[in-house]
């Protein structure tokens, strides 16, 4: 849980179990910025974790991944689930940029993420995926994944993001699916400058982004959306890079508050 004391964002209140493990966090400004350890080697077959963060009112947080999260195969149908769970009071903000989940061949998983906001906090999500390993030629390769990305104002549901895939159903190169697509990600934005203007200017810059298709729209009152998909790693984080560094800049006009390793 971070609080507010003193004029800065502390921990006030933290607990872990292996294989999280809770860090240091470093100050930007009035802001506390942590980056989330989480299993080095992975996630494995019957693992079932669980996180859950509260940013209370007064706080400014940034969180970040500390590489991105592998997910590995496990014997039988057994697989692995994780549960996240963000509730960000009035006056708080949270800034989440994480790094692109990698879904070993044969591995199976079970990602479910709440944001759960007051009217009056902000918020800037962004996660990814990739289809597997594609140096290894494993794209898609994995036996299911099934993800759910619910985002709640004041208890009402403003946006649900839920999908599964199980390749040997149905081919997810095809078309209508992912197409060339090698990895997709979404970025939520929950702010009073969240308008449907602010969706068009967000949409203009992605759209200088080549090789990457997104789409991005105003889903309900303060709440923007985008969708990204691209076949190149390299041009997908420039485009999650142009919609923070947008974002930041114009809406939360706080530019100081970038992601670093």
């Amino acid at each position: 849980m971070f609080g507010y004391r003193r004029g800065r964002t502390v921990i006030a209140h933290a607990y872990a179990e292996p294989p999280f493990r809770i860090g240091q966090s470093f100050h930007i400004g009035s802001a506390a910025y942590m980056i989330i350890v989480c299993s080095g080697p992975g996630v494995f077959a019957g693992d079932d974790l669980q996180q859950s963060v509260r940013v209370e009112p007064g706080a400014c947080v940034l969180l970040g991944s500390q590489s991105a999260l592998q997910a590995h195969p496990g014997a039988g149908s057994s697989g692995t689930r994780l549960h996240h769970r963000y509730t960000v009071a009035d006056e708080g903000e949270l800034h989440c940029h994480w790094d692109p989940l990698i879904p070993f061949a044969n591995a199976r998983l079970t990602h479910r993420v709440e944001l759960d906001l007051a009217g009056g906090s902000r918020m800037y999500w962004s996660d990814a995926m990739m289809s597997g390993r594609s140096a290894r030629g494993e794209d898609w390769m994995f036996s299911e994944v099934a993800h759910e990305l619910r985002l709640r104002v004041d208890g009402s549901l403003k946006y649900l993001e839920r999908y599964r895939l199980v390749p040997e159903e149905r081919a997810v190169a095809a078309g209508p699916v992912a197409g060339e697509g090698r990895y997709l990600g979404t970025t939520l934005v929950h702010h009073a400058a969240a308008t449907a203007g602010a969706a068009e200017a967000l949409q203009h810059e992605l759209d200088q982004v080549t090789d990457v298709r997104g789409g991005v729209d105003l889903v309900a009152p303060n709440v923007i959306a985008a969708r990204l998909l691209s076949r190149q790693g390299a041009r997908f984080r420039a485009a999650r890079a142009v919609l923070r560094q947008h974002a930041a800049n114009e809406l939360f006009a706080t530019p100081q508050l970038q992601f670093r390793r």
